[in-house]
């Protein structure tokens, strides 16, 4: 081995010593006469990190290094390592143009090159190859081309192996060209046999076959793909033997006929025979077989002649027998493991040998040959493990690697903005451990893989990290069967990925505007709200919720009873920014105040904070889990009980669902941290009402039964829902065992009179249930009213801070606090800590900009009294009314929903029957109708859907019964559902719901199952955005809703101890061809691109359309790739799993088959057509 001095001394002797000649003797048919010329530049015919890894040998030999490349090469980092480069192939396939050898050629005599370095794969086993480059006056640097063509044969290379001795597996005679002859071999033979490529190898065009129905098959798809990678697509075949340990002896020969082992590796651990990872030496392979194996691959190479660096390849069996398969006359992917365990540079060797350099002169004898310790190579590749391994291409966003003592990294195009193509192998980088043990060497590796940061393309780092973990790994106990019989090897954690898909989220609001409609033209304000200080240090003091854990609902709703003051429940982080600011409140700053709120709060009666429309919205359109922002919410707030609103027997939905949803739903939302559900019906219907209240109380949480409260029980001429009306519901709900009663007044039509004779009726009748009054304040006496209610005997009333009530919201805190300060009924809550908090809500509010409802409605309105429209679709109805056009009509609205709920029967207006009734007004505004119109032409309108479903019965049945003759004459003979409308549905299975998640998303959780329960499509939906864009709850709202500006930097805390430093720097002018814009972030100081489509600029140009991941019936490509057979036309009749496409990338083939039956509707592709991922291929119908 050569030291730094004796290198030094290497390269002035290949300067001032441009020839010497050595005459030797020896046998085996090598030449008489070594001799030794220096070589001054060497051409690598390959590209990627084998190019580098010779560059580098060049480099410390002082030799002068050339590169070739393709056209799609051109920005390829090999091109650059090298000290000159030139093009080759123009107008060629990728690969064709690293196998034009005449061109080759011409690049070296034309650039006075010395000698030609293959590499491996394209024409490194090619021994016209090796032939034309000596003829051409140059040197070969590996085998003689008599050598690599004897090797490249399967069939010579089968006859040197019996002639030297060696065992082989019993195959054909010769190479196969037809699925005719493969098939008669199998006949003859029997199954299981193995194809491989003729001449080439690597796995390429390799299948294993065990049934004789796919042979056929097998055949064609294998000799495609060899002849793909090699110019040839004759096969070998031979029997296959089971269990096999693939092991592989490095050799070193010389032109004397020296010979050396290097020892052996072991290489089996592959997937589809492609080596996945590689150690050296072969652990637990017992001493006696190392040597026995090692010995026939020197008398092999001996018996051939075998000059420079070559691998001998054996299988071998449990018994210790070991099995010839096949010579690699070249360099290997692997070698680099053992380089690390002898200390030994093979490049260099190839080169000095090439030269004409002996072993024994560069000392390189087989006493000196001695291994230590082990190493492992595992090569990351751009593969998607959890897709079957689908090559994946794409531009590299972010790329940082693993490092550190005892870590050797081979790659080529790893570096943020590679761009990863579809025309090459798909190895990125080799990443090498060497250690004193297996374990240790493995440590190393796994440390490194997990350093690693690879955004923008999948790779198999998940899987490899997966293999170094497994114990029969660590320990050595190794075959070729390793990856198929380990499943849980394809388990993975995904990577979260988190900052590349929120720089993906702002650069798509940069470049595409908002992600969530925003309902005005309004800005978010550009303004941090102060969070008053809290001691976090410090628990936050008890509050009613110790008694619900402690003593559970009956325990809880006791004590409530108990109390003189009047209890408050705080609805801003519910229905007050429901009823003012379209529910669009996000968890983000939720969390931020609720800390404060749970010390300076914790006498609260409860803090409703989930549940009705936060629920779908939060999915819908602020792309954030409901679920997660309650698990927080409880985190932050562990001692004031959670209130939810619970739609009775539609749970937090606007349609039926079965009995077991509603259940599940229950259980679900007491195990995340609810405490209290105020279940209610939308036209108090007792089956729905009841069905709600025995699923929350099932779950273990607290009942409060909701009397949804309309018309006016201080009028008399009002008799359809008179203080009978209503006395009688309570006893019912009682009865029915609610732990409290609630009067849930959601239009704000509870005067302060018809409070007091309320209240009282009830108290009378019910002197220990615990009574909570909901109301809206749109009118503007919901103080009184709440007043005069607890004056009358209830003991919770509904507020909302200040500064986030009144209008269509709750009454004001602090005017009630105020309001009872000093009396029998105080709420012992400080005045000064509510101005604190309303504080934090005003300037939170003025992020919202965009949904404010001030923006159309200036105060609250005391016709509500006449139209009965409830608080948040108040709100809602004019924002409607504006984005269509009515803005100006929107005083017509509220008279057409009077008129609307008087056709419909005077019925109980709450989500979802007051829809029903804002859907029909905007229906009889937009057609200019009058009630009696609708009533006349009802047999030959279009109602609105809800309308239809409303008369047909599926959300109840209203008290008094549907209004008669608009029912008949609107549903003529369309199905009625009697009774209460889920009781006929069946159960839904939730473990299927879960398979089908999992098939199109992954991590999917049992949270996840329940919202697609209840929102299919929305959640749908939402779990496409949350893998694409990561958790965007985590973004400050005004960057959420409308991005960052250019030029401003801020934080982004992901989680504790995690906290990204963005700065957004601009937005390219300039539009990519296919439609692309790039926007640039620095973050955590360091430069990122992301590439977003421009959404109205495509429409200018054409661009490939994707499939969409929603509907099965788009069926999009599995991977980049170009298509090279379609076996399906427009209009044929197709199976599920028929083949419909086959896919070449990365000299892979792939068959796309058909994911349902039916009939192909269109074809989006032709025969060449060039595709990227999820780029549609067909829609089947």
């Amino acid at each position: 081995m050569f030291i730094p001095a004796a290198q030094s001394a290497y390269r002035t002797l290949r300067k001032t010593q441009p020839r010497v000649r050595l005459n030797l003797l020896f046998k085996n048919g090598y030449s008489s006469k070594v001799e030794y010329k220096p070589i001054r530049s060497v051409l690598v015919a390959n590209r990627g990190e084998i190019a580098i890894r010779v560059f580098r040998a060049c480099t410390e030999l002082g030799i002068k290094s050339v590169a070739v490349y393709s056209e799609q090469d051109k920005m390829h980092m090999h091109r650059q390592k090298a000290d000159e480069s030139y093009i080759v192939g123009k107008g060629l396939p990728p690969v064709e143009a690293y196998l034009n050898i005449p061109e080759l050629i011409r690049v070296c005599k034309e650039n006075d090159v010395d000698a030609v370095h293959p590499g491996y794969g394209f024409l490194s086993e090619r021994s016209d190859f090796a032939q034309a480059v000596i003829d051409a006056g140059l040197r070969f640097i590996g085998p003689s081309p008599d050598v690599v063509q004897k090797m490249g044969d399967k069939v010579a290379a089968r006859v040197a192996a019996i002639e030297a001795g060696v065992p082989i597996v019993p195959g054909t005679d010769g190479p196969v060209t037809t699925k005719e002859e493969a098939v008669e071999f199998c006949k003859k033979h029997g199954l299981p046999v193995i194809f491989k490529a003729a001449y080439g190898g690597g796995g390429r065009g390799m299948r294993v076959v065990r049934k004789m129905e796919d042979v056929e098959e097998s055949f064609q798809r294998a000799s495609s793909e060899a002849k793909a990678a090699f110019g040839n697509g004759a096969m070998f075949i031979e029997k296959f033997i089971e269990r096999p340990r693939h092991i592989e002896v490095q050799l070193l020969g010389d032109k004397a006929g020296n010979v050396v082992h290097l020892y052996e590796r072991d290489c089996s651990v592959q997937r589809r025979h492609q080596k996945v990872v590689e150690i050296a030496p072969a652990p637990r392979l017992p001493v006696e077989i190392r040597d026995k194996m090692t010995e026939a691959a020197v008398r092999l190479a001996r018996h051939v002649g075998y000059e420079n660096a070559g691998t001998v390849e054996f299988l071998c069996d449990e018994s210790g027998n070991f099995y010839f398969i096949e010579v690699n006359a070249r360099l290997q992917v692997e070698h680099t493991v053992t380089e690390e365990i002898t200390g030994i540079d093979l490049v260099q060797s190839q080169i000095r040998v090439a030269e004409g350099m002996t072993l024994p002169e560069l000392g390189y004898t087989q006493d000196k040959i001695v291994p230590r310790g082990y190493a492992i190579q595992c090569r990351v590749t751009t593969e998607d493990p959890a897709n079957d391994f689908q090559p994946n291409t794409g531009r590299l966003e972010v790329f940082r690697s693993g490092e550190g003592m005892g870590i050797r990294l081979d790659s080529a195009s790893a570096y943020a903005g590679a761009i990863i193509s579809p025309y090459y192998d798909s190895l990125l980088v080799k990443v090498i451990s060497h250690a004193s043990d297996l374990q240790s060497s493995a440590s190393k590796m796994n440390r490194a893989l997990r350093e690693f940061r690879i955004r923008g393309v999948k790779t198999n780092i998940p899987f490899l990290l997966n293999v170094l973990e497994n114990q029969k790994f660590l320990h050595g106990v190794l075959d070729t069967y390793f990856i198929d019989e380990h499943p849980q090897l394809f388990k993975f954690k995904p990577t979260l990925n988190r900052a590349q898909k929120l720089l993906n989220y702002m650069g798509e609001v940069l470049v595409n505007g908002p992600q969530t409609p925003l309902a005005t033209t309004l800005k978010p304000a550009i303004v941090s709200p102060h969070v008053p200080e809290v001691p976090l240090v410090t628990e936050p003091p008890k509050g009613l919720r110790e008694v619900l854990v402690c003593g559970g609902p009956e325990a809880f709703a006791k004590e409530v009873r108990s109390r003189k003051e009047l209890l408050l429940m705080d609805t801003t982080f519910r229905d007050a920014h429901q009823s003012l600011l379209a529910t669009r409140v996000r968890s983000h700053d939720l969390l931020k105040i609720s800390p404060f709120v749970s010390h300076k709060f914790n006498n609260l009666y409860s803090l409703e904070n989930w549940g009705g429309a936060t629920f779908d919205v939060a999915l819908r359109f602020l792309h954030e889990c409901p679920w997660e922002r309650l698990e927080e919410m409880r985190k932050r707030i562990p001692n004031i009980p959670f209130q939810m609103l619970l739609r009775g027997a539609n749970a937090v939905g606007y349609t039926s669902y079965p009995d077991n949803v509603v259940y599940k739903f229950c259980e679900l939302a007491v195990q995340t941290g609810m405490d209290i559900f105020r279940v209610f019906d939308s036209l108090n219907y007792l089956p729905n009402l009841i069905l709600g209240m025995d699923a929350a109380g099932k779950a273990g949480g607290v009942v409060e039964a909701a009397i949804s409260y309309t018309g006016d029980v201080s009028d008399p001429k009002r008799t359809k829902y008179d203080l009978k009306y209503y006395t009688n519901l309570a006893d019912e709900l009682v009865k029915a065992g609610t732990h409290v009663l609630c009067i849930k007044d959601m239009a704000g039509l509870l005067k302060p009179e018809a409070a007091r004779l309320l209240i009282t009726a009830i108290r009378d009748k019910h002197p220990d249930i615990p009574i909570h009054i909901h109301t809206h304040d749109t009118s503007g006496a919901g103080v009184a009213s709440m007043l005069a209610c607890a004056q009358a005997g209830a003991d919770v009333v509904d507020v909302a801070v200040d500064s986030m009530s009144g209008m269509t919201s709750q009454p004001s805190m602090g005017a009630v606090v105020a309001s009872l300060q000093g009396t029998p009924l105080d709420t012992n809550v400080d005045l000064r800590t509510v101005s604190e908090y309303s504080a934090y809500w005003e300037q939170t509010r003025t992020l919202y900009a965009p949904f404010e409802c001030t923006t159309t409605m200036r105060s609250g309105n005391a016709d509500v009294y006449l139209n009965e429209i409830p608080g948040g679709q108040y709100t809602n109805l004019q924002f409607q009314a504006f984005s269509l056009g009515l803005g100006d009509f929107f005083e017509d609205v509220k008279k057409a929903y009077r008129e609307a709920n008087l056709l419909l029967g005077d019925i109980i207006k709450v989500t979802p029957s007051s829809k029903v009734v804002g859907d029909l007004a905007q229906f009889m505004v937009q057609n200019n109708l009058t009630a009696d119109q609708v009533l006349e032409r009802a047999e030959e309108l279009s109602f609105p859907k809800s309308v239809v479903e409303y008369l047909q019965g599926s959300i109840g049945i209203p008290h008094g019964g549907f209004p008669e003759p608009l029912r008949s004459r609107v549903l003529k003979d369309m199905p009625r559902i009697e009774g209460r409308p889920g009781a006929e549905l069946e159960d839904l299975d939730f473990d299927k719901l879960k398979k089908e998640l999992k098939e199109s998303h992954s991590c999917i959780t049992n949270r996840d199952v329940m919202s697609a329960a209840l929102y299919p499509q929305v959640t749908n939906e939402y779990l496409h955005f949350r893998e694409k864009y990561g958790p965007v709850d985590k973004l400050d709202t005004r960057i959420f809703l409308t991005g960052p500006n250019v030029g401003e930097e801020f934080d982004v805390p992901l989680e504790r101890g995690k906290t990204l430093s963005v700065k957004a720097l601009a937005v390219s002018a300039d539009l990519k061809p296919n439609g692309i814009r790039e926007v640039f972030f620095e973050l955590n100081g360091q430069l990122r691109a992301v590439h977003i489509l421009d959404k109205e600029a495509v429409k200018e140009i054409h661009v490939h359309p994707k499939a969409n991941k929603s509907n099965k019936s788009e069926v999009g490509a599995p991977m980049p790739g170009t298509v090279i057979d379609i076996r399906v036309q427009v209009g044929d009749k197709v199976e599920k799993g028929q083949p419909l496409v086959v896919l070449s990338a990365m000299k892979m083939e792939m068959v796309v088959q058909s994911p349902l039956a039916g009939v192909v509707k269109k074809l989006e592709i032709a025969n060449g057509t060039k595709l990227e991922g999820e780029d549609l291929i067909m829609i089947i119908e």
